[in-house]
């Protein structure tokens, strides 16, 4: 965060960067020290501090930081001997399980390059990936979600070598031997071929041979975008890129003396678990608690078992947990702070969770492009429902004309947010053309274009108004989705909102909604609904239709997903 002392942000240009006021009250200290650091010297660092203190919990099952330090050298050494060198990609296809911290930190030990494969992706969509990325070995398990498909990837792509983790040699003794014993089916067998090696295999070559690798410039991870303006992009994020991002949100929690036990049941294959989660435990020296899939009955018994203190998650998970009939058996008492990103967090859901559990809900923000985070609200001071808090330290923001990204946007208005700093990506993987639109040259350096459109207060707060691809123009009047949702989730029946544009003879575009109801309110119908949410409505904004579902789309960490809906409804992106 820049700490330079000028003039109360209240007086400063809408569009430029605005320095801190004298009373904002951010919990870390204004400059932060963020010297270039690697991955293995951040995990390295934090194995001298605490070698015996627990790294990983997975389901009752306890691992040290020095004993998930040794299997990650372990596996370093395996990929060196196989052929594996700096720059090269290792893959990682796996679900939130104790092999993915020895392989991700193992892999970057060795030199090379992390990517992320989501466990949902179909064969076609791992095969894309992997060919995008140049992806020469996979790490997956042996379940029948992974296995199979990741066997079809490697016999139908330039994929080399696969590796196999087990999932019974992970749990605790008898937990695992039930598994072998009588739980076959949730297990696929692995074949026997040269280019397929079991995880094991992989840990008997000694120590890994020296990797010279410059923090600033050596490539850490391949993080794919969502694709929501087209197919999936590889960011390309550095070793400090990552470091960076961790020390700064480790830097806004004030809870230091607390036990630090933060409950893992975002997929760390999202840039969101990977820096809040993962990354940000390393450095701290925190407990990683692990679930494999997220089941909200098995996050209240794991909360309370490790006595979490900090729950990271997305708004549907925060339902969830409040829908779930062992909400009231659970003693909350441990959790600090639940940290809130990847969709817009609503205020009656922020209420009960915080008056239910008695912990602070703070509401964040990132993007892929980010390493994971660019702000958050304080986790103490002011926590100003409805925004997404204020910066980061060392990160700097600013609103650019919505039209015309060379200009800031007008005093008062929103703009598109762009970012600079430590965290921000160098490019995207083989995409220079794509990489070229996403930053804008300034005349204080580049920085990184959003896509989405904010406001900024007095105080520094920030406020996602909506993506800028997502605007719906009715009649040369832009409207924003997310302000028709909000005024639809009002009305006490509607669960869930999204709105898109749909195709209008007259007005070009009009918004369309689609909603869930909430189970304990009265029937109502989509006529009903449309009537009473457009007499709530600006002229521009009022609905073309309401339509009633079941369920709504959402991405892999539980996200509404306007894309898919998007494309389900218009037939395309």
């Amino acid at each position: 965060m820049d700490v330079s002392k000028g003039e109360p942000a209240a007086e400063a240009p809408s569009g430029a960067f605005h320095p801190a006021p004298e009373h904002y009250r951010h919990p870390c200290p204004w400059e932060l020290d963020l010297p270039p650091l690697t991955m293995p010297d951040m995990l390295g660092a934090s194995v001298a501090r605490h070698p015996a203190s627990p790294l990983v919990e997975f389901m009752g099952r306890w691992f040290s930081y020095s004993a998930i330090h040794a299997e990650a050298c372990a596996f370093a050494a395996g990929l060196q001997k196989l052929g594996i060198a700096k720059g090269d990609r290792v893959g990682l296809f796996l679900p939130n399980v104790p092999i993915y911290v020895s392989a991700y930190y193992g892999a970057m030990i060795a030199g090379a390059t992390v990517v992320n494969f989501s466990p949902l992706y179909t064969v076609e969509e791992l095969r894309a990936q992997v060919e995008d990325s140049g992806t020469r070995l996979l790490v997956t398990l042996d379940v029948p979600m992974l296995l199979p498909s990741a066997t079809r990837v490697l016999d139908g792509s330039s994929l080399e070598v696969l590796v196999v983790g087990r999932l019974a040699d992970m749990l605790p003794p008898l937990q695992g031997l039930a598994l072998r014993l009588f739980g076959r089916k949730q297990l696929t067998p692995v074949p026997t071929r040269a280019d397929l090696h079991p995880w094991r295999n992989l840990l008997e070559h000694g120590d890994p041979a020296p990797v010279a690798l410059d923090p600033e410039q050596d490539l850490a991870l391949l993080q794919y975008s969502g694709g929501t303006t087209g197919p999936p992009k590889g960011a390309m994020l550095t070793h400090q890129n990552l470091t960076a991002n961790a020390r700064q949100v480790d830097a806004v929690d004030p809870f230091h003396e607390q036990p630090d036990v933060i409950m893992g049941v975002l997929p760390l294959f999202h840039v969101f678990a990977n820096t809040c989660v993962l990354n940000r435990t390393v450095h701290k020296g925190g407990c990683l608690a692990m679930l494999p899939r997220w089941d909200a009955g098995q996050a209240l018994k794991t909360l309370e078992r490790v006595r979490a203190s900090a729950f990271p998650g997305v708004p549907t998970m925060y339902q969830a947990l409040l829908d779930h009939p062992r909400l009231a058996k659970t003693d909350f008492s441990s959790l600090l702070v639940c940290i809130s990103g990847g969709a817009p967090l609503q205020g009656p859901l922020h209420e009960r969770f915080e008056e239910v559990t008695h912990a602070r809900l703070v509401e964040g923000y990132g993007l892929t492009e980010c390493s994971g985070v660019v702000s958050t609200n304080p986790y103490k001071a002011e926590n100003r429902i409805g925004t997404i808090g204020q910066q980061l330290p060392e990160t700097r923001i600013r609103l650019l004309d919505k039209d015309d990204p060379t200009r800031d946007a007008p005093a008062g208005e929103p703009g598109e947010l762009a970012i600079q700093g430590p965290q921000v990506m160098q490019g995207y993987w083989n995409r220079p053309d794509a990489a070229a639109s996403a930053f804008i040259e300034r005349e204080d350096g580049r920085w990184l274009r959003t896509g989405d459109v904010a406001t900024l207060d007095a105080d520094g707060y920030i406020s996602i108004v909506d993506r800028i691809k997502d605007m719906i123009t009715v009649g040369g009047f832009k409207v924003f989705p997310s302000q028709v949702e909000e005024e639809l989730l009002r009305h006490p029946s509607v669960k869930e909102a999204l709105v898109i544009g749909v195709p209008d003879a007259y007005h070009g575009e009009l918004p369309a909604a689609f909603v869930t109801l909430n189970q304990d309110t009265a029937k109502t119908d989509a006529e009903t609904l449309l009537k009473w949410a457009n007499a709530h409505l600006g002229k521009h904004e009022r609905l073309k239709s309401v339509e009633i579902r079941p369920a709504l789309p959402k991405t892999t960490i539980g996200k509404l997903d306007r894309k898919a809906l998007r494309a389900e409804v218009l037939g395309g992106t």
